[in-house]
C-alpha cells in the first residue's frame, strides 16, 4: 500500500498544480515545492524559497499591497501556518496533555509539614491535697509527614514528629520525637497495576485521540483549500466566457442594426439580438458576484496577513496542462482508507481507551482488603539533642494488621462495570458500521473520479460540435437563410458548452481531491506531515 502512495504522489503533485488550457489564456507556472511540511501543533511551519507572499511579522500588520499572486502550493502552505480555524484546533492536543499530568499527580509524593502552639493556665488541686494551685503549660508540636502511592498499589508514609512541654509545677521540660513509617498494600482491590494505570492511559489515549482529530480536520480544510482554489479559477475562466459571448452578441446586435438601417433585414430581428446582449450582460453579472464570494471565501480559508485585506485581489498561478492519470483499482484506495482514515483510527482509540475502562471497573467488583505495617522509634528527655539521642535505645513499636472493607450489594461498582463492558462492545459495532461508511465514501468518489474524467472528452466534443454550429449558423445569417433568434440560440447553446467543458476539468479536479481526502491520504500526497500518520492496529476482540 505505501507502494501505492508513493507512486502516485509523484504524479499528483504535478496533477494539482494544473488546470486545462481552458481555464486560463496564459499564466505564470509555479513549478512544486518538494520539501515536507509539518502541520503538529509543536512544530512550526517553514516557507519553501518560492514565489510565496511574505506573511508579515506578528508584530506588525501593515495591509498587503498589490494582489495575492499564488499557486495551489503556496495556497496550501498559507493556509496550513495562518489559518484561524487550524491555529485554534492545533491548540487540542496541547491542553488534552495537561490531563495526562492531571492523572499522574495521583502517583505524587505528598509533604505535609505541620507546627502548632499551645498555651495553657489552669488551675487544679495542690498535689499537697489542700488547696488550689495555678499551673501554666506551654507545648510546641511539630511534624513532617511524606505520603507516596505507587501503581502497584503499595501506599507508603513517612512521619517525623516532635513535641516540646514546659510545664510551670515541674522544672524540667519535657521532649519527645518520633520517626516512624507505615507501608500499606492493597491485597484486592487496587492491587492490579493496569487498573491503577488506567485514567492515566486512557488520558494518554485521549491526546493520541485528539492528534487524529488534527489530522481529519487539517485533511479537510486542505480539500477546502484546493476546492475553492479550482472554483475561484472557474469563476474567474466564466467571466472571460460570458464576457467574449457579450462582445460577440452586441456585434451580431450592431450587424443586425446596420442590416435594417440598409432594408436587408425587418425590424423584428432587432428584438432577438437584443434579448442576445441583455442576456449576456445579465450572464456576465452573475459571474461577477460569483467570483466576489469566491474570492472572499478563498481569502478566509488563507488568511494571508496579520491585517485581513478583504478587498485584496487574488490572481492563481497554475499551469495549463493536464497530466493523464491512471486511477488504480478501487480495492487499493479502500484498503488504504481502512488503515489511514482519521476517523477509523479514532473509533480505533477509543475501543483500546473502553478495554481500560473495562479493567479499571471490573477491578472495582473486589473487596478492598489492605494489609499494613508501621514501625516507629520514639526518644523522650528534656532537650531535643537528648531526645533524638535517646532513640538509639533498643525500644520500638511496630503495628501490622489487615483492614476488609466490601458492600454486600455493590450495585455502584457492578453497574459501572456492566456499563464499561457494554460500551466497549459498542464501541467494536460503531468501528465495522464506520468501516462500511467508508468503503461507500470511497467508493462513490471513485465512481465520481470516473464520471469526472470522462465527462472531459464528452464536454469538449460537445463543445466543438456547438462551436460549429454558431459558425455555421452566423454564415447562414448573413446571407439571408438564417434569424437573429437561431443565431442568439446557437450562441447560448455555445457558451453553455464552454461552461460545461470548464466545469467538467475544474469536477475532475475535485474529485480528486475528495477521493484522496475520503482515503486519508491528502496530507500524505501533498508532501504535508501532521499528527495522526500511523495507523492504530485493533486485537481482535477475544
Amino acid at each position: 500500500m505505501t507502494v501505492l502512495l508513493d507512486k502516485v504522489t509523484a504524479v499528483l503533485c504535478g496533477m494539482t498544480l494544473t488546470f486545462q488550457t481552458l481555464l486560463v489564456s496564459s499564466c505564470a507556472s509555479v513549478p512544486p515545492d518538494d520539501s515536507s511540511h509539518d502541520v503538529a501543533s509543536e512544530v512550526r511551519i517553514e516557507k519553501p524559497q518560492s514565489n510565496l507572499t511574505e506573511t508579515p511579522d506578528s508584530n506588525e500588520t501593515p495591509a498587503p499591497e498589490g494582489p495575492l499572486r499564488i499557486g495551489i502550493q503556496e495556497a496550501i502552505l498559507l493556509a496550513m501556518e495562518n489559518n484561524q480555524a487550524l491555529i485554534v484546533e492545533r491548540m487540542n492536543p496541547q491542553i488534552q496533555r495537561t490531563f495526562e499530568q492531571e492523572e499522574l499527580a495521583v502517583f505524587d509524593p505528598l509533604l505535609s509539614p505541620q507546627v502548632s502552639n499551645r498555651r495553657t493556665v489552669t488551675s487544679r488541686l495542690s498535689r499537697a491535697g489542700s488547696s488550689t494551685e495555678n499551673s501554666t503549660v506551654n507545648s510546641i508540636n511539630g511534624s513532617i509527614l511524606l505520603d507516596k502511592l505507587f501503581p502497584t498499589g503499595t501506599a507508603l508514609d513517612l512521619e517525623a514528629s516532635t513535641s516540646y512541654t514546659d510545664h510551670s509545677l515541674y522544672s524540667d521540660t519535657f521532649t519527645a520525637n518520633r520517626l516512624g513509617f507505615t507501608v500499606t498494600q492493597a491485597l484486592l482491590r487496587g492491587m492490579d497495576v493496569q487498573a491503577n494505570m488506567a485514567r492515566v492511559n486512557q488520558a494518554r489515549f485521549d491526546t493520541l485521540i485528539s492528534q487524529y482529530e488534527l489530522r481529519g480536520f487539517t485533511e479537510i480544510l486542505l480539500e477546502q483549500v484546493e476546492l475553492k482554489f479550482w472554483d475561484h479559477a472557474l469563476a474567474q475562466r466564466q467571466i472571460d466566457i460570458y464576457t467574449d459571448s457579450l462582445n460577440l452578441a452586441e456585434k451580431q446586435m450592431a450587424e443586425t442594426q446596420e442590416r435594417i438601417k440598409i432594408g436587408d433585414l425587418a425590424e423584428t430581428e432587432l428584438a432577438a439580438a437584443q434579448a442576445e446582449v441583455a442576456l449576456g450582460r445579465e450572464n456576465l453579472i452573475n459571474a461577477r458576484s460569483t467570483l466576489a464570494r469566491e474570492r472572499l471565501d478563498l481569502l478566509r480559508l488563507l488568511n494571508p496577513s496579520g491585517s485581513m485585506n478583504w478587498d485584496r485581489q487574488i490572481v492563481l498561478q497554475y499551469e495549463t496542462s493536464l497530466p493523464e492519470i491512471n486511477l488504480e483499482d478501487v480495492e487499493e484506495h479502500v484498503q488504504v482508507a481502512l488503515r489511514m482514515r482519521p476517523d477509523l483510527n479514532q473509533a480505533r482509540l477509543e475501543i483500546q481507551r473502553g478495554d481500560l475502562e473495562v479493567v479499571r471497573t471490573k477491578n472495582g467488583l473486589l473487596p478492598k482488603m489492605d494489609m499494613f505495617i508501621s514501625f516507629g522509634k520514639t526518644g523522650y528527655a528534656d532537650t531535643f539533642d537528648r531526645a533524638l539521642d535517646d532513640m538509639d535505645e533498643d525500644r520500638y513499636d511496630v503495628t501490622w494488621g489487615l483492614v476488609l472493607e466490601t458492600a454486600p450489594l455493590n450495585r455502584g461498582e457492578r453497574a459501572r462495570y456492566s456499563r464499561a463492558v457494554l460500551g466497549r462492545q459498542q464501541l467494536r459495532k460503531a468501528l465495522e458500521n464506520l468501516s462500511q461508511l467508508v468503503q461507500v465514501d470511497v467508493r462513490a468518489a471513485h465512481i465520481e473520479v470516473t464520471r469526472a474524467q470522462e465527462q472531459i472528452a464528452a464536454t469538449t466534443a460537445t463543445r466543438n460540435f456547438q462551436e460549429e454550429k454558431l459558425r455555421a449558423e452566423t454564415e447562414k445569417f448573413r446571407v439571408g437563410k438564417s434569424t437573429s433568434l437561431l443565431v442568439g440560440q446557437a450562441q447560448r447553446d455555445f457558451v453553455a458548452s464552454q461552461i460545461a467543458e470548464i466545469e467538467a476539468v475544474a469536477n475532475y479536479l475535485k474529485a480528486l481531491v475528495s477521493l484522496y481526502r475520503l482515503e486519508g491520504s491528502l496530507l500524505h500526497r501533498r508532501g504535508l506531515s501532521a499528527p495522526g500518520a500511523e495507523p492504530v492496529v485493533l486485537e481482535p476482540q477475544e
